[in-house]
């Protein structure tokens, strides 16, 4: 009788360590497929990192990112699907810290207080998608600059140019990110889309990509280059903020009502 108990022990405690060392094999398997994409990763997006300590870091954040990605995923009632890309080894606070920005002006709540040209329009599409009309230029990488106040403008001139003229040309981020440099705007430091459309007003218009490429880096203004204007506006509205139903508005009276003297408007 004690030898069948002390059996039935014996197979107990080796399942249990069985057990434990198929989970311990899978953790590590996961983990060593974890890293060949990390690896793979790296390759695509050609990232290198400074000595073993940030990359075995930046590792981990990834392995998280990835984790978080797949879960999400999995999720069917989602509407949409994330995916890697290439920040994926950064976490929040790092990804705000390089990529945005925008600094928002305590101008903007007296602003704010301007009665919205468009508010008492009824007569709206359920829908509206510039893409469609071709006033969306590909999509552009702004890179390790926080400059997303100048690709804001610059996207927002760019469609309301090519709605106004029928002509889509990509206009220059870079122009504003070397010559813009009074009140908020500070080029890759940061700015804020109204500063942008009044450099671009005062300065009689943008000049295009093609003449003045981004570089993704302050550098100094080349006022030859900024002088081959190539799109204009006369002005700019702020659209009331946390309203999609007023940036319906907006977008669908620029989208159906074409004038070359409309005015302007960002989200």
């Amino acid at each position: 009788m004690g030898s069948t108990i002390v059996g039935k022990l014996v197979l107990v405690m080796v399942t249990i360590l069985g057990l434990w060392a198929s989970q311990a094999w899978s953790r590590e398997l996961h983990d060593a497929t974890m890293r060949e994409r990390h690896e793979q990763w790296m390759a695509r997006h050609g990232r290198v990192y400074e000595d073993a300590a940030e990359k075995e870091r930046c590792f981990l954040i990834f392995k998280t990112n990835v984790e978080y990605i797949e879960s999400f995923n999995q999720d069917g009632n989602k509407p949409y699907k994330l995916a890697i890309n290439a920040f994926a080894d950064l976490t929040s606070e790092e990804f705000k810290a390089s990529r945005t920005g925008y600094k928002r002006s305590s101008s903007l709540r007296t602003a704010s207080m301007k009665p919205f040209q468009y508010e008492s329009v009824t007569t709206i599409p359920s829908s509206m998608d510039w893409r469609k009309k071709g006033a969306v230029t590909p999509i552009k990488d702004q890179g390790q600059c926080g400059c997303c106040w100048a690709f804001s403008a610059v996207a927002a001139m760019e469609g309301i140019t090519q709605l106004t003229t029928g002509k889509l040309t990509s206009l220059s981020e870079q122009e504003l990110v070397d010559c813009d440099r009074s009140g908020e705007d500070q080029g890759c430091g940061g700015g804020l889309m109204d500063d942008a459309f009044q450099f671009i007003i005062s300065n009689h218009g943008l000049t295009t990509e093609a003449n003045y490429p981004y570089q993704s880096v302050d550098n100094t203004c080349n006022a030859w280059k900024a002088a081959s204007t190539a799109a204009k506006i006369s002005g700019y509205e702020d659209v009331p903020s946390n309203s999609e139903s007023a940036l319906l508005k907006a977008v669908a009276q620029h989208g159906t009502r074409i004038s070359r003297n409309k005015k302007i408007h960002k989200p």
